[in-house]
């Protein structure tokens, strides 16, 4: 299972990289919590507060699933001014 992974504004800063391309041998049922990504990709155990996240450029939860060949992007909270 391959998914490409996104980090975008102070997280990519943060990070260090753009983005990853994250291969999941051990997904249940071909699926894998965005939580569980997230610690896979970045190899943190916890996510940032207010952390923001789409799949397949469509905004959803931190408890969503993916699957092979999804697009998931993290961006940091937004701020306006």
């Amino acid at each position: 299972m391959s998914i490409k992974v996104l980090y975008f504004a102070s997280l990519r800063e943060e990070i260090g990289r753009a983005s990853d391309k994250i291969d999941i041998s051990d997904a249940n049922n071909g699926s894998v919590q965005v939580t569980q990504l997230w610690m896979k990709a970045t190899g943190r155990d916890s996510l940032p507060d207010e952390l923001l996240v789409a799949v397949n450029q469509e905004y959803t939860s931190i408890d969503a699933f993916v699957k092979d060949g999804d697009e998931v992007a993290f961006f940091p909270p937004v701020t306006g001014g």
